[in-house]
């Protein structure tokens, strides 16, 4: 006779804590940086996958074949489902603001839960613990390693003018360029009724510094009556 702690229920209860556990430390990494998809959600999606799969890794626990000569089972069909269900998940974290798009590190962080969760659903635990440390180290190692590398730094600058006194596309392009930076693109627009004309662009430069000085640079300018830098990363 099995009691709750022997046998299968061991096992199913131990897959479940697992899942949690790592979902949690999955996403205790995602919350320390301010993610809206943080701790509880990753926990949650890794903890649902994991019970899902147990649906179909113990299914001789709950299905009998004795009425039929034959009956196949396809785990793979439920593994299927969670993760196109997932992707629903993971689009709510994408956030669009203007021309820069945040959240994609959060949403993939999401997906990969999931995968581990069904690892951990069909006792896979050897490739579940080796993503884990995978996926962390790429949350962590890589954000660190991607701010020491020379990568060629992006943002969206607006910047507006009483339409009267609007610097010319010439002069703030030359502006934004002798603080290090160059225009990728370019467009224009009219706020408040007209009084407000707009410059809309895309910058880059190979040192993210640059920023600062561009940021003192509009400021000090008389002509320059609002502006706004976001960088473009996730």
């Amino acid at each position: 006779m099995n009691t709750l702690f022997s046998g299968e229920y061991f096992e199913i209860t131990l897959h479940l804590v697992i899942a949690l556990a790592i979902g949690g430390i999955i996403g205790l990494e995602r919350s320390y940086h301010g993610r809206p998809a943080g701790f509880r959600t990753h926990a949650l999606v890794c903890l649902a996958s994991s019970l899902l799969m147990i649906l179909t890794a113990y299914h001789a626990t709950w299905f009998s074949a004795s009425a039929f000569e034959r009956v196949t089972i396809d785990p793979t069909r439920m593994a299927q489902g969670i993760m196109t269900g997932i992707g629903f998940l993971g689009a709510g974290v994408i956030l669009r603001e203007g021309m820069t798009i945040r959240g994609l590190t959060t949403a993939a962080s999401i997906w990969i839960t999931s995968g581990i969760g069904i690892m951990i659903g069909v006792g896979f635990y050897f490739p579940a613990g080796i993503a884990t440390v995978l996926t962390l180290a790429v949350l962590s190692v890589f954000r660190w390693i991607e701010r020491k590398m020379p990568i060629e730094f992006y943002a969206t600058l607006t910047v507006g003018f009483e339409r009267r006194t609007a610097m010319s596309e010439t002069d703030l392009c030359r502006l934004v360029s002798t603080q290090g930076f160059s225009v990728a693109n370019l467009n224009y627009a009219l706020r408040s009724e007209g009084k407000v004309f707009e410059y809309h662009m895309v910058i880059h430069s190979p040192e993210r510094r640059n920023t600062g000085r561009l940021a003192e640079a509009l400021k000090s300018n008389p002509s320059v009556i609002e502006f706004h830098v976001a960088p473009t990363s996730d």
